[in-house]
Parts: C-alpha cells; structure tokens; sequence
C-alpha cells in the first residue's frame, strides 16, 4: 500500500466517529423538566415518550431527551434554564411542572414550551388565551387546584367524624401550594372543618411533620397537589398508616401505594399530551396555534385495604361514587 493511500485510509477511520456524532447531534433535544425524581416518576416519563411515539418521534432514534428531576429543589430551576437557553434546545416540556413552566416562559420568549399546569394558564401569564395561545407556550390544564374543595369534602364523607384537619403544604413551590391553600381554606370553613398547616420540602422534614401531626392528634391529612410530594408517596402512605391518619391525595399514584384516598385528573394522560404536543411542534406546528387542552375527567380512587388498616367504614355513597375501588 502507498503511504498516500495509508494516511488517506487512516484519515477515514478516524473521522468515522466524528461522523457518526455530527449525525446524532443533529437530532433535536427536548429538555424534559420536572419537579419530582426520576425514578418515582419513571411512569410519567413513559407516558411523555408515548406521546412522542404517537406523533412519529422516537427516543435516540429521530429525538434525543434530556430528563432534568428537580426532587423538590426548584431554586435550580432559573440556572438550570439558563443553560438549556444557552444550548438552544428544540423545545423546553415541562409536564406537571408549574415551577418549571413559568421558570421556562421567564428564560424565553423565542423557545417552543409545552407545558403541564394545575392552575389556569392564562391567569399564571403562560398564554394569552386558550384558544390561541399567541406565543412560544402552551400546553395542558389538568386542574388539580380546582380539584381541592371537591377531595376535602369527599375526605370528610369518607371520616364523618374528622373535625381538625392537617394540611401539608409544599413552602418551596409557592406558585402551586398558594391558590391550593386558599381553596382549602375556602373549602374548610365553609363545610366547618378546622385546618392546620404544616411545611414540608424535604424528606427529614415529612418526618417531622408526621411527628407533629400525631402528636396534635389531627383528625385527617390533606396533602396538597405537588410534584415533590408525589415522588415521596411511599414514605406519605407509610406515614399515615403507621400514625393510623386517614389522609387524601391528589393522585391515585398514593393510593396504589397504599394511600387511603384520592380525587383528581389522570396525571400520566397529561405527561402524554405534553408528548403528543411536543412532537407536534417539532414537526412543524406552531405553539401560538396549538390550543391548550384541559382534562375533563376526574377520578375517586379508593384504597379498601388501607381503609380497612384504619378502623374505617367506608360510607357505600362514597363506594359508588369511587372510579376503582382496591381490594
């Protein structure tokens, strides 16, 4: 062999690799964000990825996402967007997220972002309406907040009984756990239940406020809807059983981990609408002509063997009115 033709031969090889990266770098990066864990969340996740597959984008294939678990930190969250910014990413989802979400539209103006939202969209500043959302935002409403008054009165008709109801909040996540504490508040005082609030933000610190809570003797536990909370369902449900507190959920991720009850929207149909709209817009769609969507079903989840656990008699109008039931 010629040493012409070696060193051409050799330059090949060597260029091969970087070849190969500058055709996986031209795949575009969805930075998928989140207030909770991955691996707590990992069904979630799954059902963004479905969304995506639905609308022909496949994970490594023609799309590459970047999965950014906040675990309850979310003063991350305006370096964080920064960098992501910086970066360019395609499109910026942050299903679930209302931290996330208003942290993203404060970072961009130019960046599609989908988002997944428990308060009105438009009354957070994320769209100008529903209809047509007229900037680089939109996304799904799924109504956890309106949610509140409805699962504290279905709590105090499962605990006919309970008149001192603890309330954990979220301090860190002020843009959720605020209209949720002024809907429970509402809701209390207007079915004459007494209310006490209790801050938690870390694992150590739901500790504590168990500690606290059964030390008050509070009658039940209302957990406030927040994605921090959600990723540490487990150590709630193993709380309220082991202090025997009948406590209500905002999801029936809870309840199948053994939680009593729960009453809101399918949070795992909303991560996949968040796909199903950011493959859309990676497809070509425009964000300012992508309507923002709102769940419309609610769902009563309710678990028997906890019941049970706890000395309680579920009332059969509540059976009825419960969407499953679990043995």
């Amino acid at each position: 062999m010629k040493r012409r033709e070696f060193i051409t031969l050799i330059g090949g090889v060597a260029a091969w690799p970087l070849a190969v990266r500058a055709q996986q770098t031209v795949m575009p990066v969805i930075a998928f964000i989140n207030g909770a864990s991955a691996v707590a969340s990992a069904h979630y996740a799954a059902a963004f990825r479905n969304g995506l597959n639905e609308t022909g984008y496949i994970e490594g294939k023609n799309v590459t996402v970047e999965y950014h678990w906040l675990e309850g930190q979310y003063d991350r969250l305006p370096s964080l967007l920064a960098d992501l910014v910086r970066l360019g990413v395609a499109v910026i989802a942050t299903p679930g997220s209302t931290p996330a979400s208003l942290a993203a539209k404060a970072a961009t103006a130019t960046i599609p972002i989908v988002f997944g939202v428990a308060e009105d969209p438009v009354k957070l500043g994320l769209v100008a309406n529903l209809a047509r959302p007229g900037g680089n935002a939109t996304g799904i409403n799924f109504f956890l907040t309106e949610a509140v008054a409805k699962r504290l009165g279905l709590l105090r008709d499962l605990v006919p009984a309970a008149v001192r109801i603890a309330v954990l909040i979220n301090p860190s996540n002020v843009v959720t756990t605020e209209p949720a504490l002024r809907e429970v508040q509402r809701a209390a005082s207007a079915l004459g239940l007494q209310i006490q609030i209790f801050n938690a933000s870390t694992g150590p610190e739901i500790e504590t406020a168990f500690a606290t809570i059964s030390h008050e003797r509070a009658d039940a536990l209302f957990v406030a809807p927040d994605a921090f909370f959600g990723s540490r369902r487990v150590q709630l449900a193993t709380l309220a059983a082991r202090n025997g507190i009948p406590a209500s959920y905002a999801t029936r991720d809870y309840v199948d981990a053994g939680g009593l009850m729960s009453y809101g929207t399918n949070i795992a149909d909303s991560f996949r609408q968040v796909g199903v709209y950011a493959g859309k817009i990676l497809a070509g769609a425009k964000p300012a002509e992508l309507p923002v969507t709102q769940s419309t079903k609610f769902e009563l989840v309710i678990n028997l063997q906890t019941a049970r656990a706890l000395g309680l008699e579920v009332p059969s109008g509540v059976l009825l009115a419960a969407d499953e039931v679990i043995e």
